[in-house]
């Protein structure tokens, strides 16, 4: 009888397993997504998405980093990396039929740096301050806009 060999665990931060949030630009053509993490540690992430990624790119991405990682506040943060590995769904997977996160890729990105991205401190953003404003015509009722102002 053998025994199976050895397997070297090369990872230097020690992973967590958080289901975030996060959106992402691949640097070299510019495609940009969504998806959400599996797996977070200080020196990589492992996530899931439907965008076509591509191995050996560099990838921004933006989330919010849990305490556990930045050993402090759980802050949102950019981090730089290079997509190390895709895996793509294979149907043996034993997340259920039923699961959407069975049609997404999978995405190992190795993180070379991070930007900490500043706080919302304004809780209460005014919907209209995000689009111009447009004179009313006279005889109109208040716009939307204005009453949510």
């Amino acid at each position: 009888m053998t025994t199976p060999p050895l397997r070297v665990e090369r990872r230097v931060g020690q992973r967590f397993p958080y289901l975030l949030a996060t959106s992402f630009r691949q640097t070299s053509d510019g495609i940009e997504g969504v998806g959400f993490t599996q797996d977070l540690s200080s020196r990589g992430v492992f996530f899931l998405t439907d965008a076509p990624l591509t191995e050996g790119s560099e990838i921004e991405l933006t989330l919010r980093m849990p305490s556990e990682i930045t050993l402090g506040q759980s802050m949102p943060v950019r981090c730089k990396g290079h997509i190390l590995r895709i895996v793509r769904p294979n149907g043996t997977s034993s997340i259920p039929a039923s699961s959407t996160a069975q049609a997404k890729i999978g995405v190992a990105v190795r993180l070379e740096c991070y930007e900490y991205l500043p706080e919302c401190t304004d809780s209460h953003v005014r919907v209209a301050a995000l689009h111009p404003r447009h004179e009313e015509e006279p005889g109109q009722t208040q716009s939307a806009s204005r009453r949510l102002a």
